[in-house]
């Protein structure tokens, strides 16, 4: 069976690759736990001075496979958390390559990478509220950290698609380039960053994300309280059997 996350060595740049194009690389059980894995592994190694992600076929991620949804068996911890702290938590340079659809945690990575360059068929969207559900993976300090809280809240209350162009607009990516050329423009930057001593990459990595750490613990903790609080809730499920039955949600 083919790896949900395909990883490569090229040089000094460590390249993984959300593999299940199938499914437009939504996060299922196995892949939370192969990114989390994945991660930890990047910062440990000595050959790894930055990390390039990107995703097989034509999106990027469309975020967690509701399929999937409803957490693990028993009282054994979801891995959404622990993989999005393991990258949160990541210690050395992060560049993502994005074409297609990123849309929830799709889209809510990006917000922890150094550098996001985008293929001209981005589409994003945040999708919390018309899920019944709110924002994870610290976003809801790093968007507003990023673009400002106005245009952050303006995203997460609409819900609204928006496309590489107003990505670029926002300084959510650096960036857009056709999608034939995205990849290779975004690993010859992995290439420039991963030229350089690690321990400096890492020393200003650590300077740049200092001022920020503490929120985002604090959204981390304040995320995950709503999100119990929210999952499995009436409007929640009443958004996750609108979407599977293809209609309009009807909340009350």
């Amino acid at each position: 069976m083919e790896s949900v996350l395909l990883q490569e060595q090229r040089g000094r740049v460590r390249v993984l690759t959300l593999n299940r194009p199938a499914k437009k690389n939504a996060i299922n059980d196995a892949l939370w736990v192969a990114i989390r894995e994945a991660f930890k592994a990047a910062a440990e190694d000595p050959q790894v001075a930055c990390v390039l992600l990107t995703g097989a076929g034509d999106s990027f991620s469309a975020g967690v496979d509701l399929a999937s949804f409803g957490g693990t068996a028993g009282d054994e911890p979801h891995p959404f958390e622990s993989a999005a702290r393991a990258v949160a938590d990541f210690d050395k340079p992060l560049i993502i390559a994005a074409s297609g659809v990123a849309v929830g945690g799709g889209a809510t990575v990006l917000f922890h990478a150094d550098m996001v360059y985008a293929g001209e068929s981005l589409r994003l969207r945040l999708p919390f509220a018309a899920l019944g559900l709110v924002p994870e993976w610290a976003s809801s300090y790093m968007l507003q950290a990023n673009i400002g809280a106005q245009r952050a809240a303006e995203l997460f209350y609409t819900a609204d698609w928006f496309d590489a162009a107003r990505a670029r607009e926002l300084g959510i990516v650096a960036e857009v380039l056709p999608d034939a050329a995205l990849f290779e423009h975004a690993f010859a930057r992995a290439e420039t960053v991963a030229q350089w001593p690690v321990s400096s990459l890492r020393e200003i990595k650590r300077c740049l994300r200092m001022h920020h750490e503490r929120s985002i613990d604090a959204a981390f903790v304040a995320e995950q309280a709503a999100m119990l609080r929210q999952a499995g809730s009436a409007d929640n499920i009443e958004a996750l059997a609108a979407f599977f039955e293809k209609r309009a949600p009807r909340f009350v």
